[in-house]
């Protein structure tokens, strides 16, 4: 690997760090100037269509900048290291100084781990732009731009250009149509979590906060709820009964109100006037001076609000893009495709609230609130394997589960299989081919307890996913792409995700496999799963 010597650069102003991102990295060829295979002549050097105007946006918002790039016409001997860095000088004439070049100079067959998709290119730009992947945005044209970052912990974003390939754009969690659009929402995503300041700027006595849904809708508000508590006396927080346990985790909660809501719930029972009535008295008795209300992009705070508003509180926050009438205070409107946890820290700023300095914008848990790991179940660094979900088009094949787990265990690997009370047939099947059946003996605070000593996590997009992410745990993601990635993947933890995204579920929210057969993770080879996790034992936690 070859690194640029670190710059003094514009980096953020001491004390005022942004919420999300130090740094953004680049791919070079497709990505900042046009494709030219092997390049070694300066003179063939053309920058993409407003590269030059938008990378000083960047610049001018106190970002730092590298590149990060894939050259193996240097092992192949197509150009040589003087030749690659006269282009290189080249490209910092027309596009400005970067602070950082990071080139991999090996071919594929050099087995390093350097090369993209590998992350060991994004991991040496964090460090010699003194951040962490976590605070890293790397854009790129092609699908190993989008897995290195990936499997940092980093976002990556995907400008598709004529040579991307239809299945790396339907994989992609966050798609650009140029480089100045992908700059525009990366500084919109900057100045969204910025908290607006307000009307007194003193903390506010007792906030209610509400997020009525399962474990992983808990999960993924939990660093709104700490923007919240960093900006009130007292937070309360109204959940659902599925969603119960993960309010438990969560810090900055200081009492917890638990009732169903009807027009959440996804079974729900026929609305019942006196249990809402009883809410509204309930709530009502809470005293809260202000309410915010964290809902999914499918779901509507309106009814609710109204409850609020009957339970005498002054002021409401809330994402409606529905006209609330007088039922909100604080609008808030939210593009579609940001993930969930910046989605809700977004209307937490929106309602004057920002996460302290020195709190990183991740998942977290009450580490008082886990029980101590079962003594019998060895040292850490297995690998958790969870078939299971709430959601059955979400949850991994039992046959295929079986595979992984054979798979694993002969690579070496100790393999811890978990599932609840009403799993137990499956992970005992799935353990049967090698691994320790863990299935319906821990609670949630029980399974977050094992999570957090695992060396890596295999998951389908439910709770045990966002478990891992809490705990900085990397995740092998077998994403059934029912909901969108780039909404609901593990979050700012090293990921690769497996599976066919652009199969027949896409986006259609079901709760049960409406495709015969389950195409979006069938087709998943277990030795993809060994090799993800070999990939992910390089990048490792963030030991929160």
């Amino acid at each position: 690997m070859y690194a640029g010597a670190g710059r003094a650069g514009s980096g953020p102003v001491k004390g005022t760090r942004p919420v999300l991102y130090d740094a953004v990295l680049l791919d070079r060829d497709g990505t900042l100037i046009e494709d030219v295979p092997y390049n070694g002549d300066p003179e063939k050097v053309r920058p993409v269509p407003g590269a030059r105007a938008a990378l000083d946006r960047l610049r001018a918002a106190g970002l730092r900048l590298a590149v990060v790039t894939n050259q193996s016409g240097l092992a192949r001997g197509y150009f040589s290291e003087e030749q690659m860095r006269a282009v290189h000088a080249r490209i910092e004439e027309l596009l400005g100084r970067f602070d950082a070049w990071l080139v991999c100079p090996h071919d594929d067959t050099d087995g390093c781990d350097c090369r993209k998709p590998a992350p060991g290119l994004v991991h040496a730009a964090a460090r010699e732009l003194g951040t962490s992947a976590s605070r890293c945005v790397l854009v790129g044209d092609i699908g190993r731009d989008v897995a290195a970052a990936m499997a940092a912990g980093a976002a990556g974003v995907l400008v598709p250009t004529p040579m991307t390939r239809p299945e790396e754009i339907a994989a992609a969690g966050w798609l650009a149509s140029d480089l100045p659009a992908t700059v525009d929402e990366i500084l919109r995503r900057q100045q969204a979590v910025h908290a607006v300041p307000g009307p007194t700027g003193e903390r506010v006595g007792t906030t209610l906060v509400v997020r009525s849904d399962s474990a992983g809708d808990m999960l993924v508000t939990g660093p709104a709820v700490r923007a919240v508590a960093a900006g009130a006396q007292r937070v309360v927080l109204l959940c659902g009964p599925r969603g119960r346990a993960a309010a438990d985790l969560l810090p900055g909660v200081d009492e917890i109100i638990e009732h169903p809501l009807p027009w959440i719930d996804p079974t729900p029972a026929p609305v019942d006037p006196d249990a809402m009535r009883t809410l509204t008295a309930r709530l009502a008795a809470v005293g809260a001076d202000e309410a915010v209300v964290f809902t999914s992009f499918h779901q509507s705070a309106l009814p609710l609000a109204l409850l609020l508003r009957m339970a005498g509180i002054r002021r409401i926050a809330a994402i409606s893009d529905d006209y609330p009438g007088a039922l909100l205070d604080v609008r808030h409107r939210v593009p579609v495709g940001v993930p969930e946890p910046e989605r809700a820290l977004s209307l937490a700023a929106a309602a004057g609230h920002r996460l302290p300095v020195g709190d990183e914008p991740v998942l977290r848990l009450r580490q008082d609130a886990l029980p101590p790991r079962p003594a019998d179940i060895g040292d850490p660094g297995y690998v958790v394997l969870h078939p299971g979900s709430d959601a059955s088009s979400r949850a991994c094949p039992p046959e295929l589960a079986a595979r992984i787990a054979e798979a694993l265990t002969a690579a070496g690997h100790r393999v811890l299989v978990t599932g609840g009370p009403d799993e137990r047939d499956v992970t005992a099947r799935v353990a049967a081919a090698g691994g320790t059946d863990l299935g319906g003996r821990t609670d949630l605070p029980g399974l977050a307890a094992i999570v957090a000593d695992a060396g890596a996590v295999v998951v389908g997009n439910t709770g045990p996913a966002h478990l891992a992410a809490a705990a900085g745990v990397p995740v092998v993601s077998l994403f059934a792409p029912t909901v969108p990635f780039g909404q609901w993947a593990p979050y700012r933890v090293p990921t690769v995700r497996l599976g066919d995204a652009g199969a027949p579920c896409r986006d259609t929210r079901a709760a049960s496999c409406p495709v015969p057969g389950h195409p979006c993770l069938s087709g998943i080879d277990p030795a993809e799963v060994v090799e993800a996790v070999r990939v992910l034992a390089g990048s490792g936690g963030d030991g929160r």
